[in-house]
């Protein structure tokens, strides 16, 4: 549901804004991943063409969001039982990005007010999911941070100010990190330009991360062929046995 609320504002934003003051692209929009990737870079680019924008009163920022595929995650938090920790308690966080990335021209504390970061969901203490499984808010906010020092720790989640450099007074970029283990699936790269606080102007870019080669053949058929996937790994691990075998039985 908040996905569906950042889409609206982002279209009112646009619609607000004349269709020149922000124009954002990527150095690639499709990432294939094959059993070699070992992670890769995207730029994401643009610039600001309406000049009255440029020469109006205010500093000018902008904010580059990525975020990956939405998912269901349980958070589980560990204690102690009889001497022996165990995973206990735990919360699902439902529709939460899998990945999620910013970077900014400045602090984002410093561009915009909390009440404007969080209707976008600009930075990670703003990360939330839909719903959870949790009575209260309140209870679920552990989990959450413990989820986003997770993320950072795995590199699927960051928070970069300064990210984000103008090469000329219009021009900006922002490289933005795929790791080698990000999910497959369709991520949305949004640009905002901020002035005095408030977003003058946004685009949203899709970008999709997808499997190819081998790797993508095997995911389809264990996928819509399940049984016979099941049948053929059982009988190659069988057939491999029987070779291994006979070699054993050679050399002794």
């Amino acid at each position: 549901m908040k996905r569906v609320l950042i889409a609206i504002c982002l279209a009112m934003c646009a619609g607000a804004a004349e269709a020149d003051d922000l124009v954002a692209g990527l150095s690639q929009d499709i990432i294939q991943i094959t059993s070699n990737y070992t992670g890769t870079d995207i730029v994401a680019f643009g610039a600001i063409e309406n000049m009255n924008v440029m020469t109006a009163a205010g500093p000018l920022d902008i904010v580059v969001a990525v975020r990956g595929p939405d998912a269901d995650i349980t958070v589980r938090k560990k204690e102690r039982v009889a001497g022996i920790w165990l995973n206990n308690h735990g919360v699902v966080m439902r529709a939460i990005p899998s990945y999620y990335y910013v970077a900014s021209t400045r602090p984002l504390s410093a561009i915009a007010p909390e009440d404007t970061l969080r209707r976008y969901e600009l930075g990670l203490d703003l990360v939330e999911p839909d719903s959870t499984t949790a009575r209260t808010p309140a209870i679920a906010e552990p989990y959450r941070q413990a989820l986003v020092r997770h993320k950072l720790i795995e590199g699927l989640y960051n928070e970069n100010a300064g990210g984000v450099e103008f090469l000329s007074p219009t021009l900006f970029r922002a490289r933005v990190p795929v790791p080698a283990d990000v999910p497959r699936g369709q991520y949305n790269v949004q640009v905002y330009l901020f002035r005095d606080g408030n977003v003058v102007s946004a685009q949203s870019t899709p970008l999709y991360v997808d499997q190819t080669g081998l790797e993508r053949r095997l995911f389809n058929f264990a996928h819509q062929e399940p049984f016979a996937y099941g049948i053929s790994t059982v009988l190659m691990a069988a057939a491999l046995g029987w070779l291994s075998s006979l070699v054993f039985r050679r050399i002794t």
